[in-house]
């Protein structure tokens, strides 16, 4: 039976950016399925509780990303255009959503068509990049190309069906697994709950006897 991890994750996470190397190693080391469970960031799935007014936790948030993002050698800036709109000096989110439910629609589909984690990656790293203006021209469709999938094709199959049911569903499956932020990674029930605690999911793995992928010789 394939040991399965799956990975509560948001396009509007910095930290679940900074995990996408390692969901592919995971998945390259181990004989595991690794899924993408897309969810809502908290910034809109529970407005009440985001920050709470708190700019020392939003400081301490943008110092942490950047230097754990130095340390693992990776690129990272400020999205342009944020996947949230919102204000972030009095942290009020806006009514009107253009980007998030499309970027978690498509990380839906995508998981539908089994390159959920590949679309985690390709996307995040354009959105991440700070590269500006990810949203214009052709340069969302290169990145989900990038992952082997066609966004033309995608969003004409999104058209047939509400991505929010299973957006739902997975919000409620990352509750029941016993947390609440992104990304969490959920093996036999038990979360591990950061880019950081890869390692230590790793090291689970392993004692639970999930066997290591052969490796071809050079």
């Amino acid at each position: 039976m394939t040991a399965i991890v799956d990975v509560y994750w948001s396009f509007r996470s910095p930290y679940s950016y900074l995990a996408t190397p390692d969901m592919l190693r995971l998945r390259d080391d181990f004989e595991l399925e690794v899924n993408l469970r897309t969810v809502l960031p908290i910034a809109v799935r529970s407005k009440d509780t985001l920050f709470a007014g708190d700019r020392n936790r939003v400081g301490y948030i943008i110092t942490d990303v950047f230097r754990r993002a130095e340390f693992l050698g990776m690129k990272l800036g400020f999205p342009q255009p944020d996947p949230i709109v919102q204000n972030m000096e009095t942290f009020e989110v806006a009514e009107e959503q253009p980007y998030i439910y499309r970027l978690s629609g498509l990380g839906i589909e995508a998981q539908r068509r089994g390159k959920g984690i590949e679309l985690a990656y390709q996307v995040s790293h354009l959105i991440w990049s700070g590269e500006a203006d990810w949203d214009k021209g052709d340069k969302l469709a290169e990145a989900v190309a990038r992952a082997g999938l066609d966004l033309a094709d995608m969003e004409a199959a999104i058209a047939g069906y509400d991505p929010m049911d299973d957006i739902e569903a997975n919000q409620k499956a990352l509750d029941e697994a016993g947390h609440w932020g992104v990304p969490t990674l959920v093996f036999n029930g038990e979360p591990f709950f950061g880019q950081d605690r890869i390692e230590t999911l790793r090291w689970r793995l392993e004692k639970a006897g999930v066997p290591k992928r052969a490796t071809v010789p050079a």
